[in-house]
This record gives structure tokens, sequence and C-alpha cells, in this order.
């Protein structure tokens, strides 16, 4: 907007390598940051010369430290949309320091043909033909922005297509339709969480919801679990050698 400064600095910032940053778990922060060092370990495996670190928001001055131990790094956000919380807490971390935020893994060019390789590989395991099965993809949703909603309503829209699945529906955790409405009454279907970690929501309000509405298909694991994952953030880190393809 005219007028509005933008939360997303311009100043070069690759000197210090990248930060992959989740949201992590207040109440419980050692699980998701260890699981966030493991990816930032992954990703510089196939990123050769790349200094690569990984944190959550979560964890008291972890951010901070992680920000001072790789000088000026890149924010990579592992997060499924450009929604509140990188537009927002994470803008307002990363600002004191100047550092770029780039756009979040759920907008990674690359991830529909690694979701598609995926859902093929589980219908192929199941015997189950994609015009005979159906779709649920389960996201966070939010009350206060509807970015998550519209990411991942588009993936599921580009998925279905691609693929040719037989039915395809969206449910949230945190706005309509819930979890529960939505995976009801899909017959034969499989389910892709839109999460990128093994969450409190993966782990405990994804399987209540599948349970109560009768959904019996396999459940793809988080992205963070994916062999893929680190795989694909090393090649967009290497297309994005300049600052200049930072998120604005």
């Amino acid at each position: 907007m005219s007028g509005t400064r933008s939360p997303f600095p311009t100043a070069p910032a690759t000197e210090g390598g990248v930060l992959i940053v989740a949201h992590g778990s207040p109440s419980d922060p050692a699980p998701q940051e260890e699981a966030l060092r493991d990816l930032a370990a992954r990703v510089a495996a196939q990123a050769p010369g790349l200094r690569v670190g990984g944190t959550t928001l979560a964890a008291p001055g972890a951010f901070e430290k992680a920000v001072a131990d790789l000088d000026r790094p890149l924010i990579y956000p592992f997060f499924m949309a450009k929604g509140w919380f990188v537009r927002k807490p994470l803008a307002e971390r990363a600002q004191p320091f100047g550092l770029h935020i780039l756009p979040p893994f759920g907008l990674e060019p690359e991830l529909d043909a690694a979701v598609a390789d995926a859902i093929t590989a589980t219908l192929d395991r199941q015997g189950w033909a994609a015009r005979e099965t159906g779709l649920f993809v389960a996201a966070h949703g939010s009350a206060v922005s509807q970015k998550n909603a519209e990411t991942t309503r588009a993936l599921a829209a580009r998925l279905a297509l691609r693929l040719g699945m037989g039915r395809v529906a969206t449910g949230f955790v945190e706005q309509e339709p819930r979890l529960e409405t939505a995976a009801r009454d899909l017959g034969q279907a499989l389910c892709l969480p839109f999460f990128a970690l093994r969450s409190g929501h993966y782990s405990d309000d994804l399987p209540r919801a599948l349970d109560a509405a009768g959904f019996t298909g396999p459940v793809l694991p988080p992205f963070i679990e994916w062999p893929a994952t680190a795989r694909l953030i090393a090649r967009s880190l290497a297309a994005r050698a300049t600052p200049a393809e930072a998120m604005r």
C-alpha cells in the first residue's frame, strides 16, 4: 500500500547464511527446536558452502541466539502461508536486525510436484485409483487472516486437477469449515495435512476430528518429516542467490 512501510527490510543480508524459522510450541518448545535444527542440518547437507540454522519463535531467546551465531542470515519461514505469523510476529523479531524474510515454505513453486508424488505413492500402496479417491486437505486456518485458507484451497484445487482426484475437501482448525465437518462423507479418501511441524494440531486435533468424522483413510506426515522437504528447500535457496528475491 502506498505510504506504508514494508515489514520486510531491503538491505542485503546474504553473508550470514540462512535461518529456517518455524512457530514452535510455547508450552513445550524443546522438541520442535530439535526438529528445526535437524531440518537445517539436512538442508545444509544438500547445499554445500551454505551455513544453515534452524530455530523457532517459541523457545525463549533461541531466535536471537541463532541470528547472532549466523551473523545476519536470510530468514526462511517454515510456515505454510504468508499469513499473520510471518507478517507480524516473525517480521517484528527480524526487524531490529534488518533481516530479509524469504517467501514461506508453503509457497515453494516445486511443492505441488512433491505433494503430487507423495499422494501418487500413497494411492499406489493402497491400490486405489485417483478418480475413485477423495483428497482431504487439513490446515490450520486463522481467525485473523485468510492467507492460510486461501493457500490451502488453491493447493487442493491444483492437486485435484493435476491428479484427477475424485473429490476434494479442505478443513481447518481455527475457521470454518472445521476439520470434523469437512472430513465427513468423503468415502474412500486420503488426508494431506498442510502442517509444517508435528504440532498439537497434527498429533491431537487432527486425529480427534478424523475419528469423529468417521474418516479412516491414510494420513500423510507433516512436511518436516518428508524426505523431499530438505531437498526442496536447498534447491529453492540455491535459486535465490541474491536479496532481490526476498519477500516484499
